[in-house]
C-alpha cells in the first residue's frame, strides 16, 4: 500500500503541470511563421483576416478576435 502512494503523487504532479500547459500550448497553436499559415487557419476558424504579433503571425484580426472563434468551435 505505501508503494502505490508516490506513484498516486507522481501521477498528480504529471497531471497538474499538463493542465497548467494547455493554454499555452493551444495559443502556441495559434502562432505561424508566415503570414499564409495564418491566413489558412484564419479561413479555418472563421476569421477574414491575419495580424504579425513578434515578428509572427496570428489568424484574425486580433487575439479578441481569435479567441472569440475558437470559443465557438
Amino acid at each position: 500500500m505505501l508503494a502505490i502512494q508516490p506513484l498516486l503523487a507522481l501521477g498528480f504532479g504529471v497531471l497538474v503541470l499538463l493542465v497548467n500547459q494547455l493554454p499555452g500550448m493551444a495559443h502556441g497553436k495559434g502562432i505561424y511563421s508566415t503570414e499564409t499559415k495564418a491566413l489558412q487557419r484564419a479561413a479555418e476558424i472563421g476569421c477574414n483576416s491575419v495580424h504579425e504579433n513578434n515578428g509572427r503571425w496570428m489568424p484574425c484580426t486580433d487575439e479578441r478576435e481569435l479567441h472569440q472563434q475558437l470559443r465557438k468551435q
